[in-house]
């Protein structure tokens, strides 16, 4: 279950299904990740061939990455079978 989630554009989507702060051809790839978030037991219900995904390191160690498009990513923590800390971000 998502239980935080950092990215203001990203929180609206999902309260609200307002895309409006999101880039409009990732809205469809963020969808399918939030549903199957939402839904996660444990990391591996998350990890489905093209979506990358990885645990990060350095500043991000503990935050697991989903590969959006190119060099976006949703980034969270996966903690006693809930996601935390929910993020979409540009690396750039």
């Amino acid at each position: 279950m998502i239980v935080t989630i950092r990215h203001k554009g990203l929180r609206l989507y999902y309260e609200r299904g307002d895309s409006s702060k999101l880039q409009p051809q990732h809205v469809s790839k963020i969808r399918l990740i939030l549903t199957r978030l939402q839904a996660a037991k444990s990391i591996t219900d998350v990890n489905i061939p093209g979506y990358g995904l990885h645990q990060l390191s350095g500043e991000l160690k503990g935050f697991w990455a989903i590969k959006v498009d190119k060099n976006y990513r949703i980034i969270f923590q996966f903690i006693n079978e809930d996601a935390h800390e929910v993020d979409y971000l540009d690396y750039q």
